[in-house]
């Protein structure tokens, strides 16, 4: 889910809008001040735009302050105006804050400007994607896939080993338990889903088979630690409200926390046989979209951090790729022989 913030573009930003497409303004910033949207600078065009783009961008950028930065390229879209790329800048050393509005006031930005005439978007945090070669890495990097974490690469081990398991044993280990939810615990759920709150914990009644609510607040994620037992298992439920590529973002995370030996056999099966049918309850009956699935055994693993990094993984674009070694070489068809009596 992304919000915005009401921050619309003055007269003079829309009228700058309206002359800027003749082909002779390159380049021009665009900044918050006030809670609007303002013209801070613009550059006109002097060569292609390969030769323009170190002399204008990296000079419309400042050091802890976000911007927006529109460019001008030098090919046309099918309705016969220019094509634009949009730079969000937004330096690590900038305030939170900051971060946060000019995210959530970009998606106003592009519709006052007019999306489609965005072909490119990128995000810059240091100087050097502000750059041309920087702009050739980002085009690079989102051309060639990235490549898979140590956790990913085991994940995908796991997957290939269970796709040798039959039907019918894979049947009965994943078909789960489903036990009913308690009518607080739906009801929060529901909250939840409309942004009544952030945060709810459910656990599972053994004894009377049913999942009931533990708690349903709001919760900063720099808590979220502090919530999680530990000497019991619990499913968390968390809006994790946060910004990505200058977006800001408000995902639904599932957290399914077992802590060490302290839970007993029967403790840990029916947790871990009841979690798919919950998760599909939620999703389907309730309709609330669950956007990452984790496992825990203490709350200290979840950090801020942590959640960006589960929600969108880094690439490393310095990792070496793995080259397959060469089979044997290819000597033709087998021969048969025929066995003498």
């Amino acid at each position: 889910m992304s919000h915005q913030t009401g921050i619309r573009a003055n007269e003079a930003l829309l009228h700058f809008f309206g002359i800027c497409r003749d082909g002779k303004v390159r380049a021009f910033k665009v900044s918050i001040d006030n809670e609007q949207l303002v013209l801070s600078k613009h550059m006109d065009s002097e060569g292609s735009w390969e030769k323009d783009y170190d002399r204008c961008v990296p000079h419309l950028v400042e050091p802890e302050q976000p911007c927006y930065v529109l460019y001008r390229f030098d090919s046309k879209n099918e309705t016969g105006g220019f094509d634009w790329l949009l730079i969000s800048w937004s330096p690590d050393d900038s305030h939170i804050r900051q971060k946060m509005l000019y995210a959530s006031t970009k998606a106003t930005l592009k519709q006052e400007f007019g999306s489609g005439q965005i072909k490119e978007e990128v995000h810059a945090t240091v100087h050097e994607d502000v750059t041309l070669s920087g702009l050739k890495k980002t085009r690079q990097a989102a051309k060639s896939p990235a490549p898979l974490t140590t956790r990913e690469e085991e994940l995908a081990s796991l997957s290939q080993d269970l796709t040798e398991v039959s039907i019918d044993s894979r049947t009965q280990t994943l078909g789960g338990v489903a036990f009913p939810l308690h009518p607080e615990a739906v009801a929060a759920i529901q909250d939840l889903s409309m942004g009544n709150c952030d945060y709810v914990q459910l656990k599972i009644d053994i004894e009377n088979e049913k999942i009931l609510l533990v708690k349903a607040d709001k919760v900063s994620v720099s808590r979220l630690q502090n919530l999680v037992p530990s000497d019991a298992a619990r499913y968390h439920l968390f809006c994790f409200k946060h910004t990505h590529e200058c977006d800001y973002l408000e995902s639904i995370v599932f957290i399914y926390s077992m802590p060490g030996y302290s839970c007993t056999i029967k403790e840990r099966m029916l947790y871990s046989s009841c979690k798919a049918p919950l998760l599909d309850y939620i999703e389907n009956s309730i309709g609330l979209i669950v956007e990452k699935k984790l496992e825990i055994d203490s709350g200290s693993e979840l950090t801020e951090e942590f959640l960006q990094d589960e929600l969108h993984p880094k690439r490393n674009l310095h990792r070496p790729k793995f080259e397959k070694p060469k089979g044997p070489p290819n000597r033709g068809a087998k021969r048969l022989t025929k066995l003498q009596q």
